[in-house]
C-alpha cells in the first residue's frame, strides 16, 4: 500500500533536549567523556582581562571546534562552522543549543596567528 504524508512536520515544535539526539556511541561523546577541557582556562588565562572589552568567545569552544574540523576532516575553517550549524552532535559537544549562533569562522582564524 502506498502511503502518503498528509501533514508537513518540518515546522512542528518539539521540545526535546539536544542530549537525547546524539547517540551514545559518537565520537564526540567519547571524547567528552575522556577529556576534561578546564585545563585550557588556565592556559589562556593570561591573555584575557578580567575588567576590560568585549566578552570572549569562550576559549574551549575554540579548541573544540578546531578539534571538530581535524578529526571529521573537514577542510576549511569556513567549512567546519557550516557543518557545526548543522551537526547537532557537534552542537552539543561545543555546548551550543538550536538557536544559537555559531562564532564566525573568521574568530578561529584569529586566533590561528601566533604571537
Amino acid at each position: 500500500m502506498l502511503s502518503k504524508r498528509e501533514e508537513e512536520r518540518r515546522n512542528q515544535l518539539e521540545v526535546v533536549a539536544l542530549d537525547e539526539l546524539v547517540p551514545e556511541d559518537h565520537l564526540v561523546r567519547k571524547i567528552d567523556q575522556a577529556i576534561d577541557f578546564d585545563f585550557v582556562y588556565d592556559l589562556v588565562k593570561d591573555h584575557y582581562s578580567s575588567n576590560n572589552g568585549r566578552p570572549s568567545v569562550d576559549p574551549v569552544v575554540l579548541i573544540k571546534m578546531v578539534l571538530i574540523q581535524y578529526l571529521f576532516g573537514i577542510r576549511s575553517m569556513r567549512q567546519s562552522i557550516k557543518e557545526i550549524e548543522t551537526n547537532v552532535a557537534y552542537r552539543w559537544f561545543i555546548g551550543y543549543g538550536f538557536s544559537e549562533k555559531i562564532p564566525h569562522f573568521s574568530t578561529l582564524g584569529k586566533h590561528y596567528v601566533v604571537s
